[in-house]
């Protein structure tokens, strides 16, 4: 005897972020009658775009790049169908300007698993040597308590241009504090790869058009009812299970075949659950948006580029507008956006060879809790996403996903919710006789082949 919606219960999905999303479209596709629950007045928590009145454009409300290795990312996509909506770069190709010297160049990665472009003077960081990329080696063998910058003592060439920047942009903690095993995690997962694994990706039009809308269309196209303005304010627990819900609107009773996928972000969920071992320390991320005069287009195509030496540590190009993003940016956080506007204005500028130029519109978009901070103490801080309470999975960035904090974890986090959400229904099917729901299709997890991605914003 099969399941139906009715015996299997409901599944509530509390916040609307990625990690949300992902978990309430595969408990959907996997037959799962959703509730989706969510604070705000919008989906997509840090991962959306909005109209700026000061600039009269739609901007993100921060800056991500994806890599092609992102591959729960790219499923989620797939699913909600908008894999085209992401411009693929054809090669893997980096463009740098290093703002101290105004020398530009361009770190090329090979396309198979094996380096050699390590050895091409072309291809690699400019003064470095093939030997000096060992370092890299080191971080894909750190354990959970070592930093970058620990196994990084030679600040050399590579250092400056690969390992500084990558340790800021996808852990959002600096190289001295970052933990070395997470950072190895993503070199391994993709740099080590090839370069087929790491092709930059970026959004065509924004973050919302991309990941948001298409999404809730996917969503309400599998029956799942989306609630906004909705907080949840505490759980009733008894016996291990969590038994209602007390949002700031209404209380709902949750039945014995109920259940809760929460996914929200870390201090929601240990202020709902006190018991709750999860990261207590957060960085911060500033975004400033330039509106420029023309559209501008970069000779190579190419439409970002990593700054070195200077205030910000990334520019994207997209039509007049110019975004830059500063990661691992606590020191920034609290000045003022009058100052920091003119101040990151100066490496815009010389990005786009106009050193000098009058500032432009300018919006300054700061998360002082943009992620969690990845350290090794705070790394052990990740909770798993089962194991709380009997009836509950978490989901989050946050939780212990074996990933940096960054759009492709925050993914996969919701997935492995809603796997298990769905996999407590089948055994509890199956003691009481009842089988499993048959999947509609679409948005699988896939295993094995773990990726990370680069987190900008």
């Amino acid at each position: 005897m099969t399941a139906g919606p009715s015996e299997r219960g409901v599944v509530h999905v509390v916040g609307a972020g990625l990690a949300g999303l992902s978990a309430a479209l595969r408990l959907a596709e996997a037959g799962e009658r959703v509730l989706l629950h969510e604070a705000a007045n919008h989906a997509g928590g840090r991962c959306r775009s909005y109209e700026d009145r000061e600039l009269g454009r739609r901007i993100d409300n921060g800056n991500h790049l994806l890599f092609s290795a992102n591959h729960a990312a790219l499923d989620f996509l797939t699913a909600i169908g908008a894999r085209g909506s992401l411009i693929e770069q054809p090669e893997p190709v980096f463009p740098y300007l290093d703002l101290a010297t105004g020398a530009r160049f361009t770190l090329r990665p090979n396309a198979g698993r094996l380096p050699w472009w390590i050895f091409s003077p072309h291809r690699r960081v400019p003064g470095s040597r093939a030997r000096d990329y060992a370092v890299l080696w080191r971080l894909m063998r750190a354990n959970r308590s070592q930093t970058v910058a620990a196994l990084a003592p030679d600040q050399g060439p590579v250092y400056r241009a690969l390992v500084e920047p990558l340790s800021v942009a996808v852990l959002n903690t600096a190289p001295e504090e970052g933990s070395a095993w997470l950072l190895g995690r993503m070199l391994g997962l993709s740099f080590a790869r090839g370069g087929r694994d790491c092709r930059a990706l970026i959004v065509r039009e924004g973050l919302s058009e991309s990941f948001i809308e298409p999404a809730l269309r996917r969503l309400a196209s599998l029956g799942v009812e989306t609630r906004f303005a909705t907080r949840l304010r505490s759980l009733t627990i008894e016996n291990r299970r969590a038994t209602a819900l007390q949002f700031n609107v209404t209380s709902l009773a949750l039945g014995p075949a109920d259940r809760l996928v929460l996914a929200v972000p870390a201090p929601v969920a240990a202020s709902l659950l006190p018991a709750l071992t999860a990261p207590t320390e957060m960085r911060a991320i500033v975004n400033a948006h330039y509106r420029l005069p023309r559209a501008y287009a970069p000779a190579n195509g190419i439409p970002f580029l990593a700054l070195l030496g200077g205030t910000a540590h990334w520019v994207f190009f997209r039509g007049d507008v110019a975004s830059v993003t500063v990661s691992a940016a606590d020191a920034l956080a609290d000045e003022p956006a009058e100052t920091l506007a003119p101040r990151l204005w100066v490496d815009v500028a010389a990005a786009l060879g106009q050193t000098g130029a009058p500032l432009p519109p300018w919006r300054i978009v700061k998360e002082k809790q943009a992620t969690f901070a990845q350290t090794p103490a705070q790394l052990r801080r990740r909770p798993a996403a089962a194991g709380t309470l009997d009836n509950l999975w978490l989901a989050g960035d946050w939780t212990e996903t074996g990933l940096p904090a960054t759009i492709e974890g925050a993914i996969r986090s919701g997935v492995t919710a809603a796997a298990l959400a769905v996999g407590a229904a089948a055994t509890a099917g199956r003691r009481s006789g009842l089988g499993s729901t048959p999947a509609r299709g679409g948005f699988r997890q896939r295993h094995g082949r773990l990726a990370c991605g680069l987190l900008i914003g």
